[in-house]
């Protein structure tokens, strides 16, 4: 796990604001306008998590973040407001966001938060390559709010706000868990969000969205049928292909590359690192050795061994 701290109270109160402005840089956050008190203090701690997921704490104040950073990797980000004041506008409206609201969206599209007065945030950036496949349609992703009020934005920002307040001590192996809890919720969140066609595209999208949620739950079973995906996501197996034949994928590459990922991201975790390769690639779903090795090859480029020997 890849870890830094930085805080304003290091440096000179005239010099304060330039670090500031550079550690939004090491954030790859372009801010536009800051407070005026070189004086006030300003911190960050970032954990980045064996999946690649960014996880940033940030207490400043008030000052805006907007535009879009090239230099950004593909992600999508989300943030929750721990403390303060604050408006998200997308360039269409502005929307006020309140103590434990979420705002989202995917890197490289202007937008703007404009903190009003001394705030904390959490904010965490996920690879695309993590979450593409589980959204309804990925394309359509855009800047979004999450009200905190009721259901499970209630639910989500409350695990946010937890992981904020443990995030200076959480440890490699710690954080695991919480990535895929982050992970499983986001994609949740985002399902009811992301806007998506009219009419049967919409219907199909939602129906293979469920099919795919499905198939997470089930992974580790080795011997997974299609039919079994099937009833579980109540449809018909029939039309479970067809689903897949239109979105162009097969099930059951569809099924092996989601096993090879989640073994992929074992092998870097510190929470299996006494774990051998074998017993990875058993515990999610595969039959033989030979077989994993082969497949995760074709997959990756490299040997399972020659991967986690290398880090990743």
């Amino acid at each position: 796990m890849k870890a830094w701290r930085f805080s304003t109270e290091a440096c000179p109160p005239g010099e304060r604001r330039e670090a500031w402005r550079e550690a939004m840089v090491r954030l790859r956050l372009p801010v536009e306008a800051a407070a005026e008190d070189d004086g006030a203090s300003a911190s960050v701690t970032c954990l980045v998590s064996p999946m690649g997921m960014e996880f940033s704490l940030v207490s400043a104040g008030a000052q805006e973040i907007s535009g879009r950073n090239p230099d950004q990797p593909a992600a999508i980000w989300l943030a929750v407001l721990l403390e303060g004041q604050a408006v998200l506008d997308d360039g269409r409206r502005e929307v006020a966001v309140a103590p434990g609201d979420i705002v989202f969206g995917p890197t490289g599209m202007a937008a703007a938060l404009r903190l009003h007065t001394r705030f904390r945030l959490l904010l965490i950036t996920a690879p695309r390559v993590a979450l593409d496949h589980r959204l309804v349609a990925p394309r359509s992703l855009r800047i979004g709010h999450l009200p905190a009020a009721a259901g499970m934005n209630h639910v989500f920002s409350g695990l946010l706000r937890a992981v904020a307040d443990t995030l200076e001590n959480l440890t490699g192996d710690q954080l695991r868990p919480v990535e895929l809890a982050v992970t499983e919720f986001l994609v949740a969140g985002l399902a009811a969000e992301v806007a998506q066609p009219n009419g049967a595209a919409a219907i199909r999208d939602a129906h293979l969205h469920r099919v795919r949620q499905a198939i997470e739950s089930l992974l580790a079973e080795p011997d997974l049928r299609l039919g079994q995906v099937a009833e579980a996501a109540g449809v018909s197996p029939r039309y479970l292909q067809k689903l897949f034949a239109a979105a162009g994928e097969k099930f059951t590459r569809y099924v092996r590359q989601r096993r090879l990922e989640r073994c992929r991201l074992d092998m870097l975790s510190p929470r299996y690192a006494e774990a051998s390769i074998s017993s990875i690639a058993f515990r999610w779903g595969f039959n033989g050795s030979a077989h994993f090795s082969r497949a995760f090859r074709e997959q990756y480029g490299v040997s399972p061994r020659e991967y986690r020997r290398a880090g990743g």
